[in-house]
C-alpha cells in the first residue's frame, strides 16, 4: 500500500467514524433485509462474489465498492457504508492495508470487529506481504469455508447447505488453479511486465515470472514517476519482446502506464487486462477468475 493511498484511505476512514459517532446506525436504510435475513457485506464485490457463493439465497449481500472503472484504493467512504458494517451479521474485507476504511469502523465498533473476516489473515504464506490476495486459490478457498461457519452460527438451520456450498465453491477454485499452473508448465520460463503487482499470486501460481523492475513497481504504487533508467528497461523489453505479455490494470491508468500499453501494443506483445474489481455484468467470482486465467493463457499462446 503506497503513502499516497494510504493517507486517501485514513482520510476517508476517519469521514466513517464520525458518521458512527453521529448515530448513523439506526434502522430504515434503503435496501434493508427483511428481519431474520443474515446480512454480508463485502468491502469490494470480489469478496461479495465469493461471500454470495457461499451464502446462496439465504443471506443479503452488498458490496460497497463496486464501479468497474474506480480505484478501490482511492475510495471515500459513506455513513452509509459505517452504518452497514455495524449491523451485518458478516463482514468480509481484504485487510493488508487494502481497505483500511473497514478498520476505522471496527477499531470503534468492537461488535463488528468480531464478525469480520481479513482475508490477508488468512494467506498461507505470511512472509509474502501483496495485499491483493483475491487470486491466491488458498486464500480465497479459507474464505470461503469461514463464511460458511460464521453464517452457520447466525442460521444454524442453514449450515450443512452453507458447507456444501463452500466446498463446491472451493473445489471449483481447485480447478482454475490447476488450469492455472497448466499454463506455465506449457511455457516454462515465461515473463511478463506487469504495470501493477495486482496480479502477483495469479502469476505466482501460473508459474510466470514478473520482471518488473522494483523501483518501477514502488514508483508507480506511490503513484510517482518512475526513474528514467526503470522506464528505458521496461520499454525495452517490451519493443525487444523480451517478455510474452504486459499485465495491466485498466483502473489505475496514468500516462506512464498508458505510454506502456502503447508500446506494448506496437511491438506485438499481448496486453492482459487484470482489475481490482467485477466488471460491469459479471457477479460471479469463478466466472470472473476463470476469464482471467483464460485471457493469460491465450496471451501466452496457451490452449485456454
Amino acid at each position: 500500500m503506497t503513502a499516497a493511498r494510504r493517507a486517501a484511505l485514513i482520510a476517508a476512514g476517519a469521514l466513517v467514524v464520525l458518521a458512527l459517532v453521529a448515530g448513523c446506525g439506526s434502522s430504515g436504510d434503503p435496501g434493508a433485509a427483511a428481519a431474520g435475513t443474515p446480512t454480508v457485506v463485502a468491502t469490494t464485490n470480489v469478496w461479495g462474489a465469493v461471500a454470495s457463493a457461499v451464502a446462496g439465497p439465504d443471506a443479503q449481500v452488498r458490496s460497497i465498492i463496486a464501479d468497474p472503472a474506480g480505484d478501490p484504493h482511492s475510495y471515500e467512504s459513506t455513513p452509509a457504508d459505517a452504518a452497514a458494517i455495524s449491523r451485518a451479521d458478516l463482514v468480509v474485507a481484504n485487510g493488508g492495508g487494502y481497505d483500511t476504511f473497514v478498520e476505522k469502523v471496527t477499531d470503534a465498533d468492537p461488535a463488528a470487529r468480531a464478525h469480520t473476516i481479513e482475508a490477508f489473515d488468512l494467506r498461507p504464506d505470511r512472509a509474502d506481504d501483496n495485499e491483493h490476495v483475491w487470486f491466491d486459490p488458498t486464500t480465497v478457498t479459507a474464505v470461503a469455508d469461514q463464511v460458511a461457519d460464521r453464517l452457520a452460527t447466525v442460521e444454524p438451520a442453514q449450515a450443512a447447505a452453507l458447507h456444501q456450498r463452500a466446498t463446491a465453491f472451493g473445489a471449483q477454485v481447485d480447478r482454475i488453479a490447476t488450469q492455472t499452473a497448466a499454463i506455465g508448465k506449457a511455457r516454462p520460463g515465461s515473463q511478463v511486465i506487469s504495470t501493477e503487482p495486482i496480479a502477483h499470486y495469479l502469476l505466482r501460481t501460473a508459474g510466470v515470472a514478473d520482471v518488473t523492475p522494483q523501483d518501477f513497481v514502488a514508483a508507480v504504487e506511490n503513484e510517482s514517476d518512475p526513474s528514467a533508467a526503470s522506464l528505458v528497461q521496461v520499454g525495452d523489453a517490451l519493443s525487444a519482446r523480451r517478455v510474452s505479455a504486459l499485465v495491466f490494470n485498466p483502473q489505475t491508468e496514468s500516462p506512464v502506464v498508458e505510454g506502456l500499453r502503447d508500446r506494448a501494443a506496437g511491438a506485438g506483445v499481448p496486453v492482459v487486462d487484470v482489475t481490482e474489481t467485477l466488471p460491469a455484468g459479471v457477479t460471479d467470482y469463478l466466472t470472473w477468475l476463470d476469464g482471467t486465467r483464460a485471457a493469460l493463457a491465450r496471451a501466452l499462446g496457451v490452449p485456454a
